[in-house]
């Protein structure tokens, strides 16, 4: 089964009880498949009650990378959420582990 790690690596970034998830294309044929397919609407519903916010995408083409901002996606943060590890790390490996269909 094809994941979306074998099109793209991530980066992820947490502030508070925000998330910040980029998907790096490793070609620029996959990030043509990721940008028209990959959409903030996919990315919260596969992320679940994780994020129970808005999710917000952003293209960026010159770097081949979508990024996306996961709003009260932390349990209220690293300070005060009782997951074991609520930060933005563990939901962008959660992401890239997508089923992806061609």
């Amino acid at each position: 089964m094809k994941r979306l790690y074998d099109l793209a690596f991530g980066r992820a970034g947490d502030k508070g009880n925000i998330a910040n998830l980029s998907v790096i294309a490793r070609s620029p044929e996959a990030y043509q498949e990721i940008k028209a397919k990959l959409t903030a609407d996919k990315v919260k519903a596969y992320l679940g009650d994780l994020v129970k916010g808005e999710v917000v995408r952003y293209e960026m083409d010159n770097i081949e990378a979508l990024n996306f901002v996961l709003y009260d996606a932390l349990d209220g943060g690293g300070t005060r959420s009782l997951r074991i590890d609520g930060l933005g790390k563990s939901l962008a490996g959660i992401l890239l582990y997508m089923p992806w269909e061609d």
